[in-house]
């Protein structure tokens, strides 16, 4: 498996879909905290990373797929599944180093919104006025939801030989995981059944850790849920292994 980890990131360096993923995320996060005048911290007045934490998630919706669409959909396209299947990895071996590949590489995008936690941490009024216990909070919400969405990119890589297919195919699970369950729960029909419904998808834990309350309950689900799409990943490929 490491041998793959290396491989997978040795390949995602020496391609441009790193460099441009990590730069359009920490653009966009930096625009939105400090320029946009709608989500600008400056404007808002209160030393906060709310901005980053609430809009992140849609973000990664489209640059996690980006990563993750070349996964496996590339092996196919160039030919080179089969020659995968040969070398001596078993299937969770090449789906466990795959995953950790892209997980590595959007761990690395995140890592250097910490300077917004020490700017604001100055700028605060007294000096150190935040709500360090939320946003650590929130920093391991928005880890487990890049593992969550990266393990659905591999997975709807591992489903088509199509890069543009597994990125769709991703952003659609992404976005329905995160706030599909809510939006059915919100339907009146279900009456008191709704709390049920919301909690499975991820946006209800997600929100829990972001106000700080980190619940062991809400961390294995979230590690569940990741843990089911790299199982179902496999599956995918032993029966087009044949």
């Amino acid at each position: 498996m490491i041998s793959m980890l290396k491989k997978e990131i040795h390949e995602f360096l020496d391609s441009l879909i790193a460099y441009v993923v990590i730069g359009i995320f920490l653009i966009g996060m930096g625009l939105l905290m400090w320029v946009f005048p709608e989500t600008n911290v400056l404007d808002y007045g209160y030393a906060s990373m709310e901005t980053i934490f609430s809009l992140a998630p849609y973000v990664f919706m489209f640059l996690v797929p980006a990563v993750t669409m070349r996964s496996f959909a590339e092996e196919k396209r160039n030919g080179t599944i089969e020659l995968l299947y040969t070398l001596p990895f078993k299937e969770i071996h090449i789906v466990a180093g795959k995953f950790l590949a892209g997980f590595f590489l959007v761990l690395f995008s995140i890592l250097p919104t910490l300077v917004y936690y020490f700017s604001l941490s100055y700028l605060g009024n007294p000096v150190g006025n935040l709500d360090t216990a939320g946003i650590t909070g929130s920093y391991i919400g928005l880890i487990l939801l890049a593992a969550i969405f990266t393990s659905i990119g591999v997975m709807a890589s591992a489903l088509t030989g199509n890069q543009i297919v597994s990125f769709i195919l991703a952003a659609f699970l992404c976005f329905f995981f995160y706030t599909g369950f809510e939006s059915l729960a919100s339907i009146n029909t279900w009456s008191e059944t709704s709390e049920i419904i919301g909690g499975i998808g991820i946006l209800a834990h997600y929100e829990i850790l972001s106000k700080g309350l980190v619940d062991i309950s809400d961390v294995v689900y979230l590690l569940s849920l990741s843990a089911f799409f790299l199982y179902v990943t496999k599956i995918v490929l032993n029966l087009q292994k044949g």
